[in-house]
């Protein structure tokens, strides 16, 4: 798992649609201060951080900067790719390396192809299809990943794909077949936090990325988040991100802003 910021738009620096495998079979090389998100069409080997994965056509991987790589081709392969600069701010988000997108490929093509094509000149479309792919990606990977106990993973896999409906900690216990009290005092051992903590979290997590990169209404955003009483997602909102969920929206559109004159 490597840690990746999203609270804020990456620097993009590069996207575009990379062919290796025609002149040779291996490359190997390191971007010294770039992050590198790759999206598949092909499979391969990859080889970076002391381990080797199988990638195969809809994998996605990030790779932090700094790190030496190494693909092993099977033929000509193509995939998409986006070197970027995370801004370090808020909590970061923990994802595997490489990891299946399943359904989602699709979508992240699109996005990144999108980025493509607004590419050179439009620096801020760049930067929010990028980011978009991000929290994708972020957003495939529940938090259950470096958790130990099986009840844990099955709560917090229920929390992910369930988090704008009611969620109680009995009904949790009882998905994860344990007593309401064990499943707390696993959830602390396992996260350092309580269960209700860690909902909270992630729907305010949710909420943020939706409020700074979807066009999506204040109420619909609290509804999908499953806070739909607007007085308590404010409420919410201004205790966890010191905030209003109107100002976090504002506040995201001055940066897109002003990163487009940037680039002007």
């Amino acid at each position: 798992m490597i840690a990746l910021h999203l609270a804020q738009p990456p620097e993009v620096a590069n996207v575009g649609a990379g062919i290796h495998g025609v002149r040779g079979r291996r490359d190997v090389f390191r971007l010294p201060d770039l992050w590198q998100l790759h999206l598949y069409n092909y499979s391969a080997e990859l080889t970076l951080l002391g381990k080797t994965y199988s990638v195969a056509p809809g994998h996605v991987s990030l790779t932090p900067a700094g790190t030496q790589v190494q693909f092993d081709y099977r033929g000509r392969s193509e995939h998409l790719y986006a070197h970027f600069r995370p801004v370090v701010a808020g909590d970061p988000s923990y994802v595997p390396v490489v990891q299946d997108a399943g359904e989602a490929a699709p979508l992240l093509s699109s996005l990144l192809r999108s980025a493509i094509e607004a590419s050179p000149s439009g620096g801020s479309r760049t930067t929010a299809e990028v980011w978009t792919a991000l929290w994708r990606i972020a957003d495939l990977t529940p938090a259950t990943t470096e958790t130990g106990h099986p009840a844990v993973a099955s709560a917090i896999a229920h929390i992910e794909a369930y988090l704008g409906q009611p969620l109680t900690v009995p009904a949790l216990a009882r998905l994860a077949g344990v007593s309401h009290n064990h499943l707390t005092r696993l959830f602390q051992q396992e996260t350092g936090s309580t269960v209700i903590a860690y909902i909270r979290r992630r729907r305010v997590a949710r909420a943020r990325h939706l409020l700074t990169s979807s066009t999506l209404s204040i109420p619909a955003i609290a509804a999908s988040v499953g806070i739909p009483d607007l007085q308590a997602f404010n409420k919410t909102c201004r205790r966890e991100l010191g905030t209003s969920p109107r100002a976090v929206r504002a506040a995201a559109l001055v940066g897109v802003a002003e990163s487009d004159r940037a680039t002007s």
